[in-house]
C-alpha cells in the first residue's frame, strides 16, 4: 500500500473515533502532575487560569464561527463516513480550510498549558499535528473526489491551517445561534470541567490535601448546572431545532 493511502486509510478510523481518542490525553496529564510536583505552578494560579481559559474560549468562537453559518449536512457529527452537501467557501472557510480543527486545538491547548509543563504541551501538540493530519487529508481526498475542480482552486487560494484573514469573504447564510448553543455547550462545559478537574489534580499533588480555589469551585458548579439546564431543554422543547443540522 502506497504511503499516501495508508495515510488516509489510518486518517478514515481516526475520523471515525476523533471524538474519543483526545481523551488519551487525561489520564496523560494526571501522570505528569504527579511524576513533576511543582509548587510554582500554584503561585499565579489564577492568572494561568483566566489565560488558558481564554485560550480554549478562542477556539470555541473559531468553532462558533463554523457552526453559526453552517449550511445543512456539512461540518456535522457524523462518525462513520464524510459527509457534505455543498462546498463551503465563504465566512471563516473563506479563510482557513479546517476551521473546525483549527478551534479544537486552540480549547486543547487552553488545557494542556494549564497542566504547567513547558514540554508536555510541545508533546501534545506534536502529537496533535500527526493525528490531525491525518484526518485532514482523508476530508480532502473525500472532497476532492466529490467537487474536483472546484476544490482545487478554492484549495489552492486558501490556507488548510494558519489563516489568512485577508482573504475574508462574507457568510451567505445567516448566523444562528441556536445551532452553536445546540452544538457547543457541551465543548464550553467539558473546557470548564476539564481545568477545575486538573486545578485539583495540581493542588493535591503539590500540598497532598484536596483545596480547590473559590473561583474553580464556583466555575464548576455553574457548568455543571448550565450543562443540565441546556441538556434538558435540548431534549425536552423544541427551542434549539433548526432547519437541517
Amino acid at each position: 500500500m502506497a504511503l499516501y493511502q495508508s495515510i488516509t486509510k489510518n486518517g478514515t478510523n481516526l475520523f471515525r473515533y476523533r471524538s474519543y481518542i483526545p481523551l488519551i490525553l487525561y489520564p496523560l496529564t494526571i501522570i505528569t502532575i504527579f511524576a513533576e510536583k511543582d509548587s510554582i505552578l500554584t503561585t499565579h494560579e489564577l492568572t494561568l487560569s483566566f489565560v488558558c481559559i481564554a485560550i480554549s474560549l478562542l477556539g470555541l468562537i473559531i468553532r462558533a464561527m463554523v457552526i453559526g453559518y453552517v449550511p445543512p449536512n456539512t461540518s456535522g457529527r457524523n462518525r462513520n463516513s464524510q459527509k457534505a452537501d455543498t462546498l463551503n467557501k465563504t465566512g471563516i472557510y473563506s479563510v482557513v480550510r479546517h476551521p473546525l480543527y483549527l478551534g479544537n486545538f486552540f480549547m486543547w491547548l487552553g488545557i494542556i498549558l494549564y497542566v504547567g509543563h513547558f514540554w508536555f504541551a510541545i508533546v501534545c501538540i506534536l502529537l496533535f499535528w500527526l493525528y490531525y493530519e491525518r484526518i485532514m487529508l482523508t476530508e480532502e481526498k473525500f472532497l476532492i473526489e466529490k467537487f474536483g475542480d472546484s476544490y482545487h482552486k478554492w484549495a489552492q487560494e486558501t490556507p488548510s491551517f494558519i489563516p489568512s484573514l485577508r482573504k475574508w469573504k462574507r457568510p451567505y447564510l445567516p448566523f444562528s445561534l441556536k445551532k452553536v448553543v445546540k452544538r457547543e455547550y457541551r465543548g464550553l462545559v467539558a473546557v470548564l470541567i476539564s481545568m477545575g478537574v486538573i486545578h485539583l489534580i495540581k493542588t493535591y499533588a503539590v500540598y497532598e490535601t484536596i483545596n480547590i480555589h473559590s473561583f474553580w469551585l464556583i466555575t464548576s458548579v455553574a457548568s455543571i448546572c448550565l450543562f443540565v439546564f441546556l441538556r434538558i431543554l435540548t431534549k425536552t422543547t423544541n427551542l434549539f431545532k433548526t432547519q437541517g443540522r
